[in-house]
């Protein structure tokens, strides 16, 4: 009898023992293997699985030339899943290389799912944005064979047509596409997904501000809750330790923009040798008002000049909350991450 309680009690430790390990797990930051920046999350309804698309870091001067996929059941342990598209192939015949700053949306028709993967390339003229489908989320894709936005919108001088973001409105069910360094542009998408309705195309730069607060640089990125349309963008230059995150709030999803009374909610911690923390994305979890941003940083043994901070980054991930008022509340960036998280599955 006592050897029988003893080895119950063994057991109740062991679990005990385990089930505080698995509460105390975390992602760890970076999530990512080697360097990549400017992530776009994704989760997929078709697979339950979470994804990341980002540009491939590490290249002087930005040059990347192709886009590679990790998923993850929980946001904790990230498979990599292989290169989805490769601007240095013929997969993508209108760009020669910068393989920037993706977004991708998935949508269910009548034939399944479809994924509309947007990304910026370089041609001869400048920086463009491209589109590729597929019906995974880790490909294979087919690019549309031609840019989609290739200039900037009527009334601006300056700026480059990178960093886009795709948005479908829960409110009407359109979609968007927001786009641009030095200025930010949105316009309605056709329903093909493939094209902008050029009619709709609409300068929304936030207006003021400075390089310690809220003025724009580029990488727009919109969610919805509440009401509200959240835009959030980045401050600064992404090879500086001050480049940060900034919001405002809109009533529509082409604005304008209201800048937030308290507009800075992500910078960097430089107590902690964390510099740069921008350009990022935002996941919802499916069902629940529970939100995560994933960003890029600076890896702290490429802060110094010659070392090229602005081409050394890491992806990390870490919570988003709000106050009761819907206004965001400063995020910390962290070394440990997030907790695993599970998700009821739902097509």
């Amino acid at each position: 009898m006592k050897t029988t309680h003893k080895i119950l009690l063994l057991a109740v430790c062991i679990t005990s023992a385990l089930h505080g390990f698995s509460q105390a797990r975390k992602s760890g930051n970076p999530i990512l293997p080697e360097f990549h920046a400017d992530p776009e999350v994704l989760y997929s309804r078709q697979t339950g699985r979470f994804y990341i698309y980002s540009t491939t870091d590490g290249a002087p001067g930005w040059g990347g030339y192709y886009f590679t996929v990790f998923s993850s059941k929980d946001l904790t342990d990230w498979k990599h899943e292989g290169i989805m598209l490769d601007l240095g192939t013929d997969q993508v015949g209108w760009a020669d290389g910068n393989a920037w700053a993706p977004c991708i949306i998935e949508k269910k028709t009548d034939e399944g799912y479809k994924y509309f993967f947007y990304y910026s390339g370089n041609t001869p003229s400048g920086k463009a944005i491209g589109v590729a489908t597929a019906s995974h989320p880790t490909g294979p894709f087919t690019d549309a064979g031609h840019p989609i936005v290739d200039k900037r919108p009527e009334g601006q001088a300056h700026g480059q047509q990178i960093d886009v973001d795709v948005f479908e409105d829960p409110v009407s069910g359109k979609c968007y596409l927001y786009w641009g360094n030095g200025y930010m542009a949105g316009a309605e998408l056709n329903e093909d997904m493939m094209s902008i309705r050029q009619e709709t195309v609409r300068l929304m730069t936030p207006k003021g501000g400075s390089l310690q607060d809220y003025a724009f640089r580029e990488a727009p990125y919109v969610f919805y809750r509440n009401g509200l349309y959240y835009f959030l963008w980045s401050v600064d230059d992404t090879g500086s330790p001050n480049y940060h995150v900034a919001y405002g709030t809109s009533r529509s999803p082409l604005g304008p923009i209201e800048v937030a009374a308290q507009p800075v909610i992500l910078s960097q911690r430089p107590e902690a040798e964390i510099y740069g923390t921008a350009h990022n994305s935002v996941l919802q979890l499916p069902g629940k008002d529970e939100w995560y941003i994933v960003y890029h940083r600076i890896n702290k043994h490429y802060m110094k000049n010659g070392k090229g901070p602005g081409f050394h980054r890491e992806v990390c991930i870490d919570r988003m909350q709000f106050n009761p008022d819907g206004t965001i509340r400063p995020i910390d960036p962290t070394h440990t991450g997030v907790a695993p998280v599970k998700v009821k599955r739902r097509k």
